[in-house]
């Protein structure tokens, strides 16, 4: 069934409010706001444009044969991320803006730059989204397993949650791959307690594990093990985000020394789906119309 676009009108022409450029980041004399990124593999500074960067973003986070709307959602939400970044945060490599650390920051695959990315890119050239005159969170995540969340459910975010996000029905392509649909993720138990004991809970021997409070889209927001609270977004990262691929529980086993759950979706599960939006835009959809299906109510505005 293809899904319909929602009915935007989109204000590029400077009558939404424009973010601030983050201080620090000079133009050139084509407007274009330039960084220095620390790259993690060449273990060195370098100096980029915004544009550039982003490029190179977008073939780190999809693949480069994607459909061009999604490509094109994608990279109006590296460069919002990239910008706010900027403004908000100080990079932890010394003389950088940003860097290539997917801990820090977001993936980059310079050398899977292709035309499909720099089409993707340059028709979006400047592009952000803005909200009542600010940077937004650009969250995204591979896959949502159905319905996307809240980020103070799914990220254990402190800062309330925005009125641009909602826990949202995502309607996910069929050619993501069958681990992302679906997965299973065995640990010892001596594995789960090293994790919660890195998310903030010491428990000893474990004997029980299972949901706590969840969120609108069945995300847990906690696990209970053994009886005691400890935050499931945390626990996720600490066990590796790569093995308990999101917090859509469906099932937990313990049995034998080991700890098996069962879930759906791959990622946090807030903000933009990528299968989401590789869905959308094999329907039609617009990149415009598939930012504003994860992050209603969003301005897309010019930086240059």
């Amino acid at each position: 069934m293809r899904e319909e676009a929602p009915n935007v009108s989109w204000r590029l022409d400077g009558e939404a409010e424009r973010p601030a450029l983050p201080e620090g980041l000079k133009t050139g004399e084509d407007g274009v706001a330039a960084l220095t990124v620390y790259d993690v593999k060449a273990k060195k500074n370098a100096r980029m444009d915004v544009e550039s960067y982003v490029a190179g973003v977008v073939a780190g986070e999809m693949k480069n044969d994607w459909p061009m709307e999604a490509l094109k959602a994608q990279a109006v939400l590296a460069r919002t991320f990239v910008l706010k970044f900027c403004s908000d945060k100080k990079s932890k490599y010394a003389g950088a803006d940003i860097s290539t650390d997917v801990s820090e920051a977001q993936a980059y695959a310079p050398d899977s730059v292709n035309a499909r990315v720099k089409q993707a890119v340059d028709e979006t050239r400047g592009q952000v989204m803005a909200w009542r005159g600010e940077y937004p969170n650009a969250w995204f995540h591979a896959h949502s397993g159905g319905m996307t969340e809240l980020p103070s459910v799914a990220l254990d975010y402190k800062g309330g949650d925005p009125e641009y996000l909602r826990a949202e029905p995502s309607r996910e392509s069929d050619r993501a791959p069958e681990n992302a649909k679906a997965w299973t993720a065995t640990f010892t138990t001596d594995q789960v307690r090293r994790a919660c004991a890195g998310a903030g809970l010491k428990v000893g021997e474990i004997d029980s594990v299972r949901t706590g409070e969840k969120g609108a889209s069945g995300r847990a927001k906690t696990l209970l093990v053994n009886g005691e609270a400890v935050s499931a977004p945390s626990f996720r990262i600490q066990i590796g985000a790569n093995r308990l691929r999101s917090t859509l529980i469906d099932e937990i086993q313990v049995e034998n020394g080991k700890v098996t759950f069962k879930g759906r979706g791959f990622g946090h599960g807030v903000g933009l789906s990528q299968w989401g939006a590789y869905q959308m835009a094999e329907d039609g959809a617009s990149a415009e119309a598939i930012i504003e299906k994860y992050f209603p109510g969003v301005d897309i505005v010019k930086m240059w």
